[in-house]
């Protein structure tokens, strides 16, 4: 034996041997007397204890050393039906535990049985005269470390009991009573576990795919809680700023960086009656981000892939649905953008932590498929043999290059319990650090031991890790460890590293993943968003934004929740399905045709805030025999049309027969996938024959003919002269008339022409002008 373990040791033996007249001597103590007088007695000690209720809602400090004095804070209550007389409050000290199990076990009984221990020296005591029934009365103890008499390394229990008497059990005796525990190593353990603590920065959804009907994208989000909780004293608020102070490993999800980020600028929120409002938390998103970005700097942080996707729910049943896992490496890869742009450094992704650290061999294949290499899994999962006599390093090779890092379960599950109660924290923090000394003391060898805690811990819950935390890291039995270098460190040889088959994955957990057919309806949004982004010139303003939906459609966050996150998949889909109608064929009445051949034109219409292409515009005759489009049964068009216009496409028909057919206009994409649904309409053709062409062509040229006649009169009539004025008379009478003044005005206007014959052309002469005239029509 080494020295260290040697002295350990004999403090332990000799703690052994001191209980022993201790516990001998509990009848010499006030209280002992009376309850081994009668059998009665000692009954009621055993059963009376639940009369009054004893909170200890202050034990301070923690860890206490040999020159602290012990404080202990709490109130009592008489919950009985008869008053307490010559009472007192007093603080009691058992023996040391004897393993992690025992601590445990006592927690269960933490408020049951008989008073066990020895009370402290009376005067450190706390006298209660009278308690009526229903009457509360606050105590204080304050006892110095040395009168408790510890001696040993260890974790001792330590009980607050109320000692009085009643009208009906006139004698002393225990009415009420609450054990917690107490970690004693007052010197600097010789070996100290190394202890990582995760920190997790997750949240769950609070943006809806929707975005606003502007230029920008304006994000929509469901509600306003995310601003509540990155707001002062919400839960993201605590966390961050109690985090801050602690030596800790952040655990993030990109998808709450990308919400708070997308409140930094204009947002909406969207109410129950679907109606948009604007929201107003621009100042406390940036004031949250800039906390965060100080919080982190110069750390190593580990990010989970975009909105923390259910890697048991993909594992159990999106497997069996085509396509789903390449969400998750879609969210991988969008988890490393959303944190180099927001933070501005590169994190850690090769952790994947599956609900509750449970895990089984299906689990560990899909979330190796992404690229993570270590698993975050717990040791109710990982169970030990029997072989191994106390709990082994976190991390575990379980083959492929992979390893799992085991989070001790004890620890992790230590703060679950509702904290807003003094009394509970208090309890829970007393609890934790039990148990994580007694883990230190199993053995001299150094271990890495991991805390994963809850994903998403209450504001309450947070203060009071980072209460058992601080205690902790300032303590003498641990030291603060990176989850890399746990995960680095050599593993124990005895420790189990088998991955626990399908059958031992817990059926409470199973009944909380997502279905089978939720990952059909993914898959079903998913081929129409592709079919969709091909007809787009920008399709980044749509997968972007839709991509990161469906991650959330898949979040941890929904476990439990099957009616929220259907709704969730049925906004998404409905929303896509919406933007895809506007782009549509507009509707078509019946069209008639009144010859053989004939142009019949089909709309499309663009309502989206972007430019259509790629799209194939096809019309189908239902008879291609009757009615030919484009020389053929069938006929395509590419289409292009501008944002908010329409585009009208046109198609040369050709009818064989009379009557009404059936005709077909429907979109496709280019690679020949319908977009929309088929427009029908109607195609009613009338026969013209033989005599009506004739006759029509007949009347044409009869019409012909009389303008040419009537065309050659005119200009015979302009050209022959006037037979009954000789030249020279005309000159003679042309001479005598007086000139009308606004003749001679219009002739100086307008040049004469040498084959006007006269000097009169008003526009009511019938004879035909000349090749130079003016003619108003």
């Amino acid at each position: 034996m080494s020295p260290s373990p040697a002295r350990r040791l004999l403090r332990r033996s000799g703690a052994l041997l001191a209980a022993a007249p201790l516990l001998a001597s509990l009848p010499l103590l006030p209280a002992a007397p009376a309850a081994a007088a009668t059998p009665t007695a000692a009954s009621a000690s055993a059963t009376g204890t639940s009369t009054v209720d004893v909170a200890v809602n202050k034990l301070s400090p923690s860890a206490p050393t040999e020159d602290d004095t012990l404080t202990v804070v709490g109130k009592i209550t008489n919950n009985g039906k008869q008053a307490v007389t010559d009472a007192h409050v007093a603080l009691r000290v058992g023996a040391p535990y004897g393993g992690r199990s025992a601590i445990e076990d006592a927690t269960k009984s933490g408020t049951g049985g008989a008073p066990d221990g020895r009370e402290v020296a009376s005067k450190y005591a706390q006298k209660v005269a009278e308690l009526a029934p229903g009457a509360t009365r606050d105590f204080t103890l304050s006892v110095p470390a040395e009168a408790l008499e510890l001696d040993a390394d260890g974790v001792y229990q330590i009980s607050v009991a109320l000692m009085g008497q009643t009208a009906a059990q006139p004698y002393a005796q225990t009415l009420g009573i609450q054990r917690t525990f107490l970690p004693w190593q007052p010197g600097g353990a010789d070996t100290r576990t190394k202890t990582t603590v995760l920190w997790p920065l997750i949240s769950d959804t609070h943006l809806t795919a929707e975005t606003g009907a502007d230029e920008e994208q304006t994000p929509v989000f469901d509600d306003d809680s995310l601003a509540k909780q990155i707001g002062p004293g919400g839960r993201l608020q605590q966390m961050l700023a109690l985090g801050s102070d602690l030596d800790v490993t952040w655990v993030i999800d990109p998808d709450l960086l990308a919400s708070v980020d997308a409140m930094t600028e204009s947002y909406k929120i969207k109410g129950a009656n679907g109606r948009l409002t604007s929201g107003k938390n621009q100042a406390t998103a940036k004031q949250w981000l800039s906390d965060l970005q100080t919080a982190v700097r110069n750390q190593k942080i580990v990010t989970l892939p975009f909105a923390d996707p259910d890697l048991a729910s993909l594992a159990h049943n999106g497997t069996k649905v085509t396509g789903s896992l390449s969400h998750l490496k879609d969210a991988t890869d969008a988890a490393v953008q959303t944190v180099d742009t927001i933070l501005h450094m590169k994190p850690d992704t090769s952790y994947a932590w599956p609900a509750e650290g449970a895990v089984d061999p299906d689990i560990v294949k899909v979330a190796t498929s992404a690229g993570a290499d270590k698993i975050i899994a717990r040791s109710d999962t990982f169970r030990e043999g029997d072989n191994l006599a106390y709990t082994p390093s976190a991390a575990r090779p379980i083959g492929g290059g992979a390893t799992a890092v085991v989070a001790d379960a004890r620890l992790s599950n230590a703060f679950r319990s509702d904290m807003t109660r003094a009394e509970s924290s208090t309890l829970a923090v007393q609890e934790f650090l039990a148990q994580s000394l007694m883990l230190n003391l199993q053995t001299d060898k150094q271990r890495s031991v991991v805390v994963a805690p809850q994903r998403m811990p209450t504001a309450s819950q947070a203060q009071t890790m980072a209460q058992a935390l601080h205690v902790l890291q300032a303590g003498t039995w641990s030291q603060s460890q990176t989850l890399s270098a746990a995960a680095a460190a050599k593993p124990d040889p005895g420790a189990a590293t088998s991955v626990p088959s399908a059958r031992s994955y817990p059926k409470s957990l199973r009944k909380q993943e997502l279905s089978e057919s939720a990952f059909q309806q993914m898959q079903s949004t998913q081929r129409e968003l592709e079919n969709f982004k091909v007809v787009l010139t920008d399709e980044s303003r749509v997968v972007t934004p839709f991509g990161r939906a469906m991650d959330r459609e898949m979040s941890t966050s929904w476990r439990g929740r099957s009616g929220a996150s259907s709704a969730l998949r049925n906004s998404v889909g409905g929303y896509l399905s919406g933007l895809t109608e506007q782009v549509a064929l507009i509707d078509k009445s019946t069209v008639r045709l009144s010859g053989r051949s004939a142009t019949i034109p089909v709309s499309v219409q663009n309502n989206l805030w972007q430019d259509v292409d790629h799209l194939v515009l096809r019309l189908t005759s239902d008879n291609g025999t009757r009615l030919q489009i484009g020389g053929g049964t069938w006929q395509d068009q590419q289409v292009k049309v501008a944002s908010g216009h329409s585009q009208s496409v046109k198609f040369t028909t050709t009818a064989k027969a009379t009557g009404p057919i059936k005709v077909y206009a429907q979109l496709f994409t280019e690679d020949g996938h319908p977009y929309g649904a088929p427009v029908p309409f109607t195609v009613e053709a009338t026969e013209v024959t033989p005599t009506v062409m004739l006759v029509i062509a007949g009347g044409f040229l009869l019409l012909v003919l009389a303008g040419f006649r009537m065309y050659t009169q005119r200009k015979r009539a302009a050209a022959k002269p006037d037979d009954d004025t000789p030249q020279g008379d005309s000159e003679t009478a042309a001479q005598d008339e007086p000139a009308d003044e606004s003749a001679s005005t219009a002739r100086a206007d307008v040049p004469q022409q040498p084959s006007d014959p006269t000097a009169d052309t008003a526009s009511e002469s019938t004879a035909p002008s000349g090749p130079g005239e003016r003619v108003d029509r």
